[in-house]
């Protein structure tokens, strides 16, 4: 029998207490988002493992002509 009172009780507390469902939603998307990212990197850097293939150098070559590009007009073919 005190359970019963005990179960009602809790219910009456939880339906009072305003629902915060949605909090901390924001942090589980990121984390998901973070972890698909180093798949896709771990995926990469697997793919071009033995290869004469240097995926930081075309990183970095490519954030450098997106840097320096910044302000210019298009150029033809790009």
């Amino acid at each position: 029998m005190p359970y019963h009172l005990f179960a009602r009780l809790h219910t009456a507390v939880l339906a009072a207490l305003p629902s915060d469902r949605e909090r901390g939603q924001g942090t589980v998307e990121y984390v998901a988002l973070i972890l698909l990212l180093a798949l896709v990197f771990a995926a990469v850097v697997k793919f071009g493992a033995g290869k004469d293939f240097d995926i930081g150098k075309t990183i970095v070559e490519k954030l450098k002509d997106a840097i320096d590009g910044v302000g210019d007009a298009p150029k033809k073919g790009r």
